[in-house]
């Protein structure tokens, strides 16, 4: 399951629907079966009365699940991940998070884990569990005096914020190791560009909506774009391919001073 770099100022999954399979998974207890072949519970992602999740139906050995947003995306994902590992999900082969689900598939008994996935508690999302990924950033990209116009402050201070933030891998889409930064404060998030490029180069630090991100290779797109880094984010030769996985801890370190923005060029 991928997520497309999209029109909006993020990149995110609509809501999935279903029919069939799951229908009435949860009938008993705190679930309750809806109409559109989903689980229904009260969902406690998070703790604290969180709102109520949803399992759909995704295939014959597939569930995605909806949660209201992305802290309770990662925080399910986060979950499901430590329970893989412990051998509780059986033969699991795919646990995909999203914007706002997370799909997980391979699954021997889908309706029964639809129906147990809604009732579940899932904790808050704790820290990365192994180190940050570094990425060496040139703060030279052709958006950062945009940026600096919008949060209020310096070139130089955007690149100090933006190295200060311990980001992390919401999920992961629109290119091959492309991975959605979480970690930036709500009133620092940023437009899309009115106008995408036609090319963005590959390194390509950018920012749009409440996420970072770099771009693994050439492609049209319309974040902003704040520096540059030499970090091979995608290679098909190493093992794994993706230098960023959904959960791994980001840090960004300038990699010298901040120099005027570059001016983009004719047309892109």
């Amino acid at each position: 399951m991928r997520t497309g770099e999209g029109t909006g100022a993020c990149a995110g999954p609509g809501t999935g629907s279903g029919t069939g399979g799951v229908g009435g998974a949860a009938g008993s207890g705190t679930g309750a079966g809806s109409g559109d072949g989903a689980a229904t519970g009260p969902g406690d992602v998070c703790g604290g009365g969180a709102p109520a999740i949803r399992a759909l139906p995704a295939g014959e050995a597939a569930v995605l699940v909806e949660v209201a947003d992305g802290e309770q995306a990662q925080a399910l994902h986060a979950e499901l991940e430590r329970r893989r590992a412990a051998g509780e999900l059986g033969m699991v082969t795919e646990v995909v998070p999203a914007a706002r689900t997370v799909l997980v598939d391979g699954l021997a008994d889908p309706r029964a884990f639809a129906a147990d996935v809604v009732r579940w508690r899932v904790p808050p999302l704790a820290p990365a569990a192994t180190g940050a990924v570094e990425l060496a950033v040139r703060f030279d990209g052709p958006d950062l005096a945009e940026v600096a116009d919008r949060w209020g402050m310096s070139p130089a201070d955007v690149a100090a914020t933006v190295t200060g933030t311990a980001f992390r891998v919401a999920f992961c889409g629109f290119s091959p190791g492309f991975g959605y930064l979480t970690g930036l404060p709500p009133e620092l998030a940023v437009p899309r560009r009115a106008s995408p490029r036609t090319s963005v180069p590959p390194g390509s630090v950018g920012l749009a909506g409440p996420y970072a991100g770099v771009y693994p290779r050439a492609s049209p797109g319309g974040w902003q774009i704040i520096g540059t880094t030499d970090a091979v984010l995608w290679d098909a030769g190493r093992d794994p391919a993706a230098l960023l996985a959904p959960g791994t801890a980001v840090r960004f370190t300038a990699e010298d001073a901040v120099g005027p923005a570059a001016a983009p060029a004719a047309g892109r």
